[in-house]
């Protein structure tokens, strides 16, 4: 079950790379994801 979850995950996430292709967002598409790393890697250090 938690494999079938780990998929549906990749998999929506490579959709939203598409669309966000599609619609000329990829720019604001990266932003977001690196300041997602940024924020969660502070987090981590935060709650260690």
């Amino acid at each position: 079950m938690n494999e079938f979850r780990s998929f549906l995950y990749k998999l929506a996430r490579i959709l939203g790379d598409v669309n966000a292709v599609k619609r000329g967002k990829v720019g604001r598409l990266i932003g977001r994801r690196a300041a997602g790393r940024v924020t969660g890697q502070a987090m981590r250090k935060l709650f260690k």
